[in-house]
Order: C-alpha cells, then sequence, then structure tokens
C-alpha cells in the first residue's frame, strides 16, 4: 500500500516525537525534521515503508500551531 505524502511526514513525525518522550517543546522541529527528511528524497519505495507507532493520532496534532 503507498502512503500519501501528508501520511508519510505525520507517521515519521509522530516516531521523532515519540523518540524525544512527546515533549511539547519538541513537537513542531519533530514534524519539520520529518518534512525535510521527505524531501531529502528516499526512495518511493522506502517511503511507503514507515509504520506508525503504536500511540499514533492519540495525542495532539503536529500540524496545528497553538
Amino acid at each position: 500500500m503507498r502512503v500519501s505524502k501528508e501520511e508519510w511526514i505525520k507517521r515519521r513525525a509522530e516516531q521523532l516525537w515519540q523518540a524525544e518522550e512527546h515533549r511539547p517543546d519538541r513537537e513542531q522541529a519533530c514534524w519539520d525534521k520529518a518534512v525535510q527528511e521527505y524531501e531529502a528524497g528516499t526512495s518511493e519505495a522506502d517511503r511507503s515503508q514507515v509504520q506508525p507507532g503504536p500511540d499514533i493520532g492519540t495525542g495532539s496534532d503536529p500540524t496545528k500551531v497553538d
């Protein structure tokens, strides 16, 4: 199954943020890093391999800015 750009970034940002122990001050930085990774040019096949963390979608939405 292919994953959209937005979904790939969302999943990767969640993985990065989870590694940061969901620190609120790191949420945007993790989102930005995920965007950079996507745009860095990993192959389409590699992009579809990112798996969501077990709690994806249960926290705040990193696409929204307070």
